[in-house]
């Protein structure tokens, strides 16, 4: 499949021929997979104190005639604290076994469980090869929601991986007619639920993905455009392109990536 090389003018400066990474089978499946182990794998281990709710004295004996003892009290044999006491007689309250008002938890969470996911490396790099070729495919891409233009699918030229000023990739992408893309990433919405109380109130929907072939410059005049990522082709997995597990995030592959990905078999 070859596909067309577009300048920062919008001007048709060749054509690459795509690698064999590009006519892998679209496989939402695999995606998915790989995703959530990566996600699983970012996972920070939290539980609660093992002591938590049991750092009171709570003995009752069952004999005759002994002290603290339930015996003849007419009480179940509840394990229960002390809140008070006059000479032998005590005031008691259940609040220590789970099945009690105020009692610690039965089944809390337990900080030596283990979140992380095991993923085989044929069917990771698969999920990798499926989520790269569906960025070229419009119809997937256009179901994810981006606004793409007409003449996509393209490789930009390499002269993007050199420019220093966000103002002329910003003037590049609206050349190539991307204007609508990065007006729709720049909208922010109030996140729902308890993260707005959290740090993270806000929340933009995924824009553009920049694969380039080395560290550049472009990685530092790109990152403050809303919603636009930048990684080099060593650097790409599934959730890269492909967040929340949804194939077809819009990608623009500079030509020196592709030509990378084509030499060094990448994720083959």
């Amino acid at each position: 499949m070859k596909c067309k090389v577009l300048n920062a003018d919008n001007a048709e400066v060749g054509a690459v021929e795509l690698p064999r990474q590009f006519d892998e089978e679209v496989r939402p499946d695999l995606i998915q997979r790989a995703v959530l182990r990566l996600q699983a794998n970012r996972r920070q281990q939290y539980g609660a104190d093992p002591m938590a709710g049991k750092k009171a004295s709570v003995r009752i004996s069952k004999k005759r005639r002994d002290y603290r003892g339930s015996y003849g009290i007419g009480i179940s044999r509840v394990p229960r604290k002390i809140i008070s006491r006059r000479g032998t007689r005590m005031n008691w309250i259940g609040a220590f076994a789970p099945g009690t008002v105020g009692g610690r938890r039965a089944h809390h969470p337990k900080a030596e469980k283990k979140w992380a996911q095991k993923l085989n490396k044929k069917e990771n790099r698969k999920a990798i090869r499926s989520a790269i070729a569906s960025t070229m495919k419009k119809y997937v891409v256009e179901a994810r929601g981006h606004k793409i233009p007409k003449s996509w699918p393209f490789i930009v030229s390499d002269d993007f991986e050199n420019i220093d000023k966000t103002k002329k990739i910003i003037e590049g992408l609206n050349k190539l007619g991307l204007g609508a893309e990065l007006k729709r990433s720049s909208k922010k919405n109030v996140r729902a639920g308890k993260g707005t109380m959290r740090g993270r109130k806000y929340v933009r929907k995924k824009g553009i993905l920049f694969v380039v072939s080395k560290n550049c410059k472009l990685n530092n005049s790109a990152k403050n455009i809303p919603g636009t990522d930048v990684v080099e082709v060593r650097g790409l997995n599934a959730e890269i392109l492909a967040p929340g597990a949804m194939p077809g995030r819009i990608t623009l592959f500079t030509k020196a990536a592709v030509e990378k990905m084509a030499k060094d078999k990448l994720f083959m």
